[in-house]
């Protein structure tokens, strides 16, 4: 199956999980106050639906979903969900029926604490979920890493850090006196915000003070990478027929030199690559880079240490020389950690808190020039699937999205449900609601910042991906 279609279901799916269940939660909580749902759609269905259990077909099969005050449906559009609870102001913008008298079913005749209550339902479920999610990924595969304290060979830097003090091989065991567990994208996130760092060099430990304006962003889109451990280039294995096959090259071979630069990691080898195809990243190669690059110098290493051969290899239309590279469990031997089911709770809780405070931390990019590029719509949410169906990273990553769904909704922006808890609280303390066309103005004004995020959003993804 193509790639691309594994990405796509998988957030089709996943996305599906956490829209249902986030309405859900609002909808239990308007069943459990009496307040009448007219609609619950997975999916947008401006125009028409896919699917209705108001469809004549469908109350004719079922004839007491006819009468059932709840419409249940699938949309077409598959940007969300929603639930549509009578004597609200929301996205269907229904202000007609505000002009009626006020029925006993409605939300806006309920007590504001109730409404309340509705309105924060699908953050609470969300939230909860993906600690539900973490704990039972712990129970079911626990936890597998690389101690950061021993990965001896160190870490490779980038010339960035090398002005900061870091020096190739250092191992990092601390930031700010707190030991660093293990080598994960966090480690740059702690490093960042650290005011002082720990290394093992040659043996002993050396402090190094980090500057206050430490940019995370900077450092993930700097190339060559700030810091990545040291793996050296010895293949993992080669594919069949396959540039390097054709050349002689085989497992358990080091490369080290390509074009004539020398290669000691695969970060040095993804460096050279990367310099390399920038001609074909900026768009149609000339005649003369396409024959450049289709012919690639590599010196490598047999596997006994015993030769070293020079060889041209002749890459075919994609550019691939047809490897695997050794990774970290070649040099480290990871830890297993497994959890029975009470032990893995606590655990499941504690990673769920830290995945959100690192998220929330890292909100705060999202106002640079750099944060606003990196705003992605579905297409980039989808990228980060994996190429290949793996229950344990769709799961982690509908954990992930669980949570960025539960922040960002009940940020106080109008339109979200965040906004409409802010009006709640309001009330709660002034003791008198805000009128109508107070509300109806502000769902108006939030619309239109969440339509422009998405509008920057889509432009973002047209870049990344397409152009």
């Amino acid at each position: 199956m193509d790639a691309t279609l594994i990405k796509a279901l998988q957030l089709v799916l996943s996305l599906s999980i956490l829209v249902v269940l986030h309405e859900g939660g609002h909808f239990f909580f308007s069943k459990l106050f009496r307040v009448k749902v007219e609609k619950f759609f997975l999916f947008f269905d401006p125009y028409f639906h896919l699917f209705s259990t108001k469809d004549k077909w469908f109350t004719r099969l079922f004839p007491k979903c006819k009468d059932n005050e709840t419409e249940y449906g699938i949309g077409w559009l598959p940007f969300g969900g929603y639930v549509k609870i009578a004597g609200m102001i929301d996205e269907s913008m229904d202000t007609e029926q505000m002009k009626k008298p006020v029925q006993p079913w409605e939300f806006r005749a309920k007590p504001a604490w109730q409404r309340l209550l509705i309105m924060i339902g699908g953050v609470v479920v969300n939230f909860l979920l993906a600690l539900f999610i973490y704990t039972m990924i712990l129970f079911h595969w626990g936890e597998q890493y690389i101690p950061a304290k021993d990965m001896t060979m160190g870490y490779q830097f980038n010339e960035q850090a090398e002005k900061l003090g870091f020096r190739d091989g250092d191992v990092l065991l601390a930031v700010d006196g707190e030991e660093i567990r293990k080598w994960d994208g966090s480690v740059y996130r702690a490093v960042s915000e650290a005011r002082e760092v720990t290394v093992l060099r040659e043996g002993r430990e050396v402090s190094l003070t980090m500057p206050e304006d430490m940019n995370m962003l900077e450092m993930l889109k700097s190339n060559p990478p700030f810091m990545v451990p040291f793996i050296p280039s010895v293949i993992d294995s080669v594919l069949p027929s396959s540039p390097v096959y054709e050349a002689g090259i085989r497992s358990g071979d080091r490369i080290v030199a390509m074009d004539g630069k020398p290669v000691a990691t695969w970060s040095d080898f993804d460096e050279i690559m990367r310099v390399r195809m920038e001609p074909l990243m900026a768009g149609s190669p000339s005649h003369e880079d396409s024959v450049r690059l289709s012919r690639l110098s590599v010196v490598y290493q047999s596997k006994d240490g015993a030769r070293t051969d020079t060889v041209t290899l002749e890459l075919g239309a994609d550019y691939k020389l047809g490897l695997l590279k050794q990774t970290l469990s070649a040099y480290y031997k990871p830890i297993k950690v497994d959890y029975g089911f009470w032990a893995s709770i606590p655990a499941g809780i504690s990673h769920g808190i830290d995945v959100l405070s690192g998220y929330v931390s890292d909100l705060k990019y999202l106002f640079t020039a750099d944060g606003a590029k990196s705003v992605g719509s579905f297409i980039t949410i989808g990228s980060i699937f994996p190429a290949t169906w793996d229950w344990l990273t769709f799961w982690e990553t509908t954990a992930f999205l669980s949570l960025m769904l539960a922040f960002m909704n009940i940020l106080p922006i109008p339109a979200l449900d965040g906004g409409h808890v802010l009006f709640l609280i309001a009330e709660m303390i002034l003791r008198r609601p805000p009128s109508d066309k107070f509300l109806e103005r502000a769902q108006v004004v939030g619309m239109a910042l969440i339509m422009g995020l998405m509008v920057l959003a889509c432009y973002n993804d047209i870049v990344r991906f397409l152009l």
